[in-house]
């Protein structure tokens, strides 16, 4: 005895316009909220390299 009908649902592949659009939205990074500085690790290495091709101060005799 059936209790219950089912229907069978085909999938429709996106078109690519709908498929562009979901992918910026899955690779877009979202705006950051406040405009606090973030920490970013590749700036470090400019800050040592700055340090590292600084002139020396002269020496004295």
């Amino acid at each position: 005895m059936l209790t219950y009908a089912t229907t069978g649902t085909t999938l429709v592949p996106a078109d690519p316009t709908e498929r562009d659009t979901v992918a910026d939205l899955m690779t877009v990074r979202e705006a950051p909220i406040s405009d606090a500085p973030v920490w970013a690790p590749e700036a470090i290495g400019v800050l040592l390299l700055a340090l590292l091709l600084s002139p020396k101060e002269p020496k004295e005799k």
